[in-house]
């Protein structure tokens, strides 16, 4: 026989050649399909089942386009089958085009009523736009088709977590793994649910279960690098991100973390980068426009900021809802407060039973005795099914500062206790290892190294660093300098502790610098902050725990000033344990090692107050500021070496952001009743008491 011989002689029908094709690519013959589906388009266009068989092999393939292309145009056939507009709403959906995905399956389940994939596939569309009770009533049909169906209890699941049931949840999730217990997909399902219950070790050990079995399981790596976030190990998290980056380089989903991950770790700009190389795969995915607010609401661009959570809000997907409770604390921190009350109303009018809303909003009002807020928020907390664990701490969190407006000292601290143990528990922090670090700072910047070293750095007389305890008065000291026209009050920067890691291990490496090492890190650091207001005199980078740099800055910055803000030390720590931080303040969710912490804290700026020099170095007691704003304004602006300018002393007045968790107090004048407020709560601060040292009265 010959080589020109051919071996199929006879002419092949379309239905013949599609067969064939189609036992090809089961047999894992790839290239033999595909030419014979490009055979029959060469005589039949638009023949539906050449097509979809193309835009599979194309999703195999990795080639998403091409894929969603060849599909797109099956359904547009004459007579297209509703698994056509099955896999269609499948592409759709992972592309983010939720709402042409919906319409794909919907079409598919009306040709097609038995068709349980189309079902299923619409359930996910349907859980995935937020439609979540929809969503159910798919996927319980679908599990009376197929009862033994580990997929669909998978996706049941998945549901009845979204709708706030987590036992149904984690019901479900059992009787998946029952049916198959190697089932990588319901583990890292159920590591994100054992996540929101508060089982931590247990969640990223079931994600991990998943990537053993299936090492290119996408969701398991997310759902790892997000539980190693939610314990801020960020590092850890980031090589999840990466590990899955790897081998699936345009995963929107995973440059959408990895945007999550640099904004937890403050790098703004790259965050803002990685979320839009996400967009520009997945243009309608509404998480990547809500991270990219986030990100560029942190570099102080508001108004793009507020495009992009305007753009996330009216998105298909499950964001809306977050996107709208940003844009009105957006709001409040550029000083609108009507505008931010109408923004709450706005997202409370679209989501009217969400409790979640109406916590986030404690920030922007002061609670007073029968206000309904506080109604929606005890019910929310005792509800059917129970809210997931970070809308439980911020409900108690919330509670707690409406109770403390009420002076309810009782109420108050039975929702501070509750939220506070939530968040300690997510989290590991050493108070003994942080006593020692900081005592080891004490030790190493001794007279002798500060008169070594004095001038090595890089001079600068605008550099002004406001430091210390959370809470303690920096937010409104750094206000009332940033009133002053030639002052521009940066906000909490992490620019001097990038300049130092990059540097070495502080403070251990400290006395193995020279000269020139010092002179490095400063210019590193201005650097960092020279894009800031360049035309300001001076800028007030406002960390308050660069108190921990407080021995290092004279050496790095030569002429910089650096002002230490004081209050009342019981005062300062109640503030700190009513506050759900947004940043890492790991020493404030348990009343004796905030104490501790605080003792540490005191016995460190002791030491420093001994060494500093005394023009690069002065104290501000809140309490002063508060009975003598005038005076001590001056005294501030004078330290400064700026000249008096009286805008100083009506700096509620001064429209900038202010990114804090003071952002409300700012906005107000002097107020008293901070004083000695911790007085009326005495009976409940028993172990902050005792650790720092004071008797109960």
């Amino acid at each position: 026989m010959s080589n020109n011989t051919p071996l199929y002689p006879q002419q092949l029908t379309v239905h013949q050649a599609m067969e064939l094709a189609n036992a090809h690519w089961n047999a894992g013959q790839a290239a033999q399909a595909e030419q014979l589906c490009l055979r029959v388009l060469q005589v039949a266009p638009s023949q539906p089942d050449a097509l979809n068989l193309l835009g599979l092999m194309m999703h195999a393939y990795g080639k998403m386009d091409l894929a969603l292309d060849y599909i797109r145009k099956a359904g547009q056939s004459p007579g297209a089958p509703a698994i056509v507009f099955s896999n269609l709403a499948e592409l759709c959906r992972q592309r983010g085009l939720l709402q042409e995905a919906e319409q794909a399956a919907r079409r598919a389940v009306e040709q097609e009523p038995q068709l349980a994939l189309a079902w299923n596939n619409l359930g996910i569309i349907l859980q995935e736009a937020g439609k979540f009770k929809a969503s159910l009533e798919c996927l319980q049909y679908v599990a009376s088709l197929q009862p033994d169906n580990a997929e669909v209890h998978n996706n049941l699941a998945n549901t009845w977590k979204r709708l706030g049931d987590l036992q149904r949840a984690q019901e479900s999730y059992q009787r998946a793994l029952n049916l198959r217990p190697d089932y990588a997909e319901v583990y890292s399902n159920l590591a994100s649910l054992l996540s929101e219950l508060g089982c931590i070790d247990e969640a990223a050990a079931s994600a991990r279960q998943a990537i053993d079995i299936n090492p290119q399981l996408a969701d398991a790596y997310l759902n790892l690098a997000d539980i190693e976030l939610s314990r801020m190990r960020y590092a850890e998290a980031s090589h999840w991100v990466k590990a899955l980056l790897e081998f699936s380089p345009r995963h929107a989903g995973a440059l959408i973390t990895l945007a999550h991950i640099m904004i937890a770790n403050e790098h703004y700009e790259e965050a803002a980068f990685e979320a839009r190389k996400a967009l520009a795969i997945a243009p309608d995915r509404a998480n990547a426009h809500m991270i990219l607010g986030k990100a560029l609401q942190a570099l102080g661009q508001y108004e793009d900021a507020d495009r992009a959570y305007s753009k996330a809000a009216v998105l298909p997907g499950t964001v809306a809802e977050e996107a709208l409770i940003a844009r009105a604390v957006l709001l409040m921190e550029t000083g609108d407060k009507q505008a931010a009350t109408a923004a709450f109303e706005q997202a409370l009018k679209r989501f009217p039973d969400s409790a979640r809303i109406v916590a986030a909003r404690c920030d922007n009002k002061f609670y007073r005795a029968g206000d309904p807020d506080i109604d929606v928020m005890e019910s929310a907390l005792v509800s059917e099914p129970t809210p997931p664990l970070n809308e439980k701490m911020m409900l108690h969190f919330s509670l707690g500062k409406a109770w403390l407006d009420v002076s309810d000292s009782e109420r108050a601290f039975f929702h501070l206790n509750q939220g506070n143990a939530l968040k300690r528990a997510s989290f590991h922090y050493d108070a003994a290892q942080t006593r020692a670090w900081v005592n080891n700072i004490a030790e190493i910047f001794t007279p002798a190294l500060m008169a070594q070293f004095n001038n090595a750095g890089t001079a600068s007389e605008r550099s002004v660093f406001v430091v210390g305890m959370p809470r303690s008065g920096t937010t409104l000291v750094e206000q009332i300098l940033a009133s002053h026209p030639g002052v521009y009050g940066a906000g909490e920067l992490r620019a001097l502790d990038r300049a130092v890691a990059r540097a070495g291990r502080f403070p251990d490496d400290v006395p193995r610098w020279n000269n020139a090492d010092f002179a490095r890190i400063g210019t590193d650091y201005l650097e960092q902050v020279s894009h800031l207001a360049p035309e300001a005199l001076r800028v007030i980078d406002k960390l308050p725990a660069n108190f921990f740099y407080a021995g290092l800055i004279p050496l790095l910055l030569p002429g910089a000033r650096i002002i230490h803000c004081r209050r009342n030390p019981v005062d300062t720590c109640l503030s700190c344990y009513s506050k759900l931080f947004a940043g890492e303040q790991t020493f404030a969710y348990q009343l004796d090692e905030l104490g501790q912490f605080y003792r540490d804290y005191e016995a460190l700026m002791a030491h420093f107050r001994q060494i500093l020099p005394a023009d690069s170095f002065i104290e501000v007691d809140y309490e002063t500021v508060v009975d003598d704003l005038e005076g001590q304004a001056r005294r501030l602006i004078d330290f400064i070496a700026l000249p008096w300018d009286d805008a100083c002393l009506t700096f509620h007045e001064t429209r900038r952001i202010v990114r804090t968790a003071s952002v409300a107090q700012v906005r107000q004048p002097i107020y008293t009743s901070s004083k000695g407020r911790w007085q009326q709560h005495a009976a409940h601060l028993g172990p902050l008491l005792k650790a720092l040292g004071m008797e109960q009265k």
